[in-house]
């Protein structure tokens, strides 16, 4: 009998949501509609969460469980992933934060979707990205946060691009949970998210020129 992913997430039954994983892929489902049903069981804790509905313990913990499905899947993903690059993205979490779920979520998905992906992990040096842009010559950067303050950084870390003459055929995106389009105004970004996959349509809507 099929286990309902989002449900057993939700739930928090790591157990099965495992299981039901493997079994998946065994089966050769699309590993894309896997993690997304994972990720939806993620999100409705998140809600809850939000709502003072759920404890910040079971936050974390449908969080671990999702890094762990993301663990497995990812190798069938490499499988998948098309053989032609279709761009290539630097990802971090920037100095002052250590938070890396959300950042990780879309590294996977571009990774599925064709992209080459330079995760830089987090608490990244403002210097030290800079000086990754310099050499693999992205066509996107990506920040996450869930810390106020991190946005004065990502600002900083967009004004070094520009004084370096890094910024102009490159795209900035930010994401996490204090981004707004008000920030995105204020660090100089491209394109701001809460989505995931807003954020990895958003790379493939621009590489095919749309």
């Amino acid at each position: 009998m099929s286990v309902n992913l989002a449900e057993a997430v939700e739930k928090l039954e790591k157990d099965s949501v495992m299981q039901e994983v493997q079994k998946r892929l065994d089966n050769g489902e699309d590993v894309l509609r896997i993690l997304e049903e994972c990720r939806n069981g993620m999100t409705v804790v998140g809600d809850k969460f939000q709502a003072g509905e759920a404890f910040l313990a079971e936050l974390m913990l449908s969080g671990e469980i999702f890094k762990e499905v993301m663990k497995i899947i990812k190798p069938h993903m490499t499988q998948e992933a098309s053989q032609e690059k279709k761009g290539t993205v630097i990802m971090a979490t920037l100095q002052g934060d250590i938070h890396d779920l959300g950042k990780d979520i879309v590294v996977t998905l571009l990774e599925a979707r064709g992209f080459e992906v330079h995760n830089l992990g987090v608490d990244v040096p403002v210097g030290a990205l800079v000086e990754k842009v310099k050499e693999v010559k992205p066509d996107f950067v990506g920040f996450s946060s869930l810390l106020t303050p991190n946005i004065q950084v990502m600002k900083q870390t967009v004004d070094l691009l520009v004084e370096n003459n890094l910024r102009d055929k490159l795209k900035v995106m930010i994401g996490g949970g204090i981004t707004t389009d008000k920030a995105r105004e204020f660090v100089g970004a491209d394109f701001q998210t809460l989505d995931a996959n807003e954020g990895v349509n958003y790379c493939v809507s621009v590489m095919e020129g749309n």
